[in-house]
């Protein structure tokens, strides 16, 4: 094998915060580095399959935080690139709401429904942030199938974090969903492009290496090295870990030595989120559609089976698709079962709303995030305690020479895409800041090797009373700048 090969930093991880990452260290005159992607392509969480002819975006598909007080910078890219979006409306939802008979729920009762949800989640909120245990009464806990059904989209989709969610409060409330061909991950290519070689619109470049998956990580105060599942050894200054929060708290990469425990504690406190967006194509519409009619949910005695669906008329017209949506403990469940028998759930589930004559769906497309080695979860979420902002310090916190990166990285805007191109941004101005600082301490360690042999040299010219000790200055062991170079690691033109 050969030697190692060295850079000044190796990004593991080519999604959006990795790739950001990289784009503002080449940016910033750092050329030498190297991005080890596990899988195929970049993108990470943001990924787009074809699915009947249809760009079926996997993961992140919606730009959320529009139309605020501050312009949201993925949304300022996306209108940059020209990427084709759709307004999300989720406030009708919960007036599509059908029972197991197939009737909707009356825009009254859920109406009543709704706000009681809303008023016991704020009520649970502020007794957790303020440290409250007691258990929550009888009375607020969902039962009936309606109050299950509202429970999940208030939870899993509407308050998934703390109150204010930040995103929002910031970048405005409006969502948009992402409905161009090219697919969401076209905006990260278009910035991976900004420093990377490309060739017949691909990415050519060696600092890109695909397929190469990092299982362990030996780190110092004096430099990285990396080992990947092939066997091949990199080396670097120093390492900006990009890779999920489920991949932290799995067993795929090991650190030698371990991470501290203050580390290794912060990255299990964090929850794990899946997301399971569930594609099935129709060969005609038998559902209603229109601009109120988008979303709709379906009330079951079991929370979160099968409720939420998307009709992809507005993003796609004709393209007879339907999206349900899975979380968690149901997107585990599914996982782990055949597509066949997922489908099987599904049509039954659409009988009860839509009656026994629908015809079956020709296709199926089921994510498998949790089931993804590189991914282990869809997004993280940060648990409701008093001292969220130590939690979040302590997980993008570097120890010795490595750097964290990713959406769990971001204080306020953890699991958005948003998140994570701003951390992406964030880790590596800090690491440019510490290199920086780096480099002025070696300069002047440098600075002190060279002056005091010179100043040996002139006290031994000056000694005239010992004049058999007297040598010219030409021949003192004074270190050159090539010396110099070699011995701390710095340009001769810097020196």
């Amino acid at each position: 094998m050969d030697s190692p090969s060295h850079s000044s930093v190796i990004i593991v991880g080519a999604g959006v915060s990795g790739i950001c990452a990289a784009k503002v260290l080449a940016e910033n005159g750092v050329k030498d580095l190297l991005i080890l992607e596990a899988s195929d392509r970049i993108g990470g969480r943001i990924r787009k399959e074809k699915f009947r002819g249809l760009p079926a975006e996997l993961g992140a598909g919606w730009i959320a935080g529009v139309g605020g007080r501050e312009s949201n910078p993925v949304w300022e890219l996306a209108c940059k690139l020209g990427l084709r979006t759709c307004f999300s409306d989720y406030s009708n939802a919960r007036y599509n709401i059908y029972d197991r008979s197939g009737k909707i729920i009356p825009s009254g009762i859920a109406a009543d429904s709704y706000k009681r949800a809303v008023d016991s989640a704020i009520q649970s909120l502020r007794n957790q942030e303020l440290g409250g245990d007691e258990p929550p009464s009888s009375a607020s806990i969902p039962k009936t199938p309606i109050e299950l059904a509202i429970d999940f989209i208030l939870h899993d989709f509407e308050m998934a974090e703390v109150e204010p969610i930040s995103t929002f409060v910031d970048f405005g409330e409006r969502e948009f969903l992402v409905a161009d061909e090219r697919g969401f991950e076209y905006f990260l290519y278009k910035l991976a492009e900004d420093f990377l070689h490309t060739s017949e619109g691909k990415i050519s470049d060696s600092r890109l290496q695909l397929n190469k998956v990092v299982r362990e990580i030996h780190h110092l105060r004096s430099g990285v090295s990396v080992v990947t599942e092939d066997g091949y050894i990199y080396e670097a200054d120093y390492l900006i870990l990009s890779v999920s929060i489920g991949v932290l708290q799995s067993d795929l990469i090991t650190f030698n030595p371990p991470l501290p425990r203050w580390k290794s504690e912060a990255i299990e406190k964090l929850d794990l989120i899946v997301y399971t967006k569930i594609f099935l194509k129709f060969p005609h519409k038998f559902w209603p559609s229109g601009p109120e009619k988008e979303f709709f949910l379906y009330a079951h005695d079991r929370r979160g089976y099968y409720t939420f669906w998307q009709d992809m008329e507005n993003a796609y017209p004709d393209s007879n698709v339907l999206v349900v949506t899975l979380t968690n403990e149901e997107s585990k469940r599914v996982e782990a079962q055949p597509d066949e028998e997922t489908l099987k759930e599904a049509m039954e589930v659409l009988r009860d709303m839509f009656g026994p004559d629908i015809p079956d769906a020709i296709d199926i497309l089921v994510p498998r995030w949790w089931n993804n080695r590189f991914q282990r979860c869809s997004y993280s979420n940060y648990p409701i305690v008093s001292n969220n902002n130590q939690l979040n310090h302590n997980i993008k916190a570097p120890v010795d020479r490595i750097y964290f990166s990713g959406e769990h990285t971001s204080e306020k805007f953890n699991g958005y895409v948003h998140g994570a191109y701003l951390a992406g941004i964030d880790t590596s101005k800090a690491l440019l800041e510490d290199m920086r600082k780096e480099i002025m301490e070696r300069k002047s360690e440098s600075q002190t090797l060279f002056i005091e042999p010179f100043i040996a040299c002139t006290d031994k010219v000056t000694n005239l009373s010992q004049p058999d000790t007297v040598s010219s200055p030409h021949k003192c062991d004074i270190p050159t700048k090539k010396y110099l170079s070699r011995k701390v690691g710095l340009p001769e033109a810097i020196l």
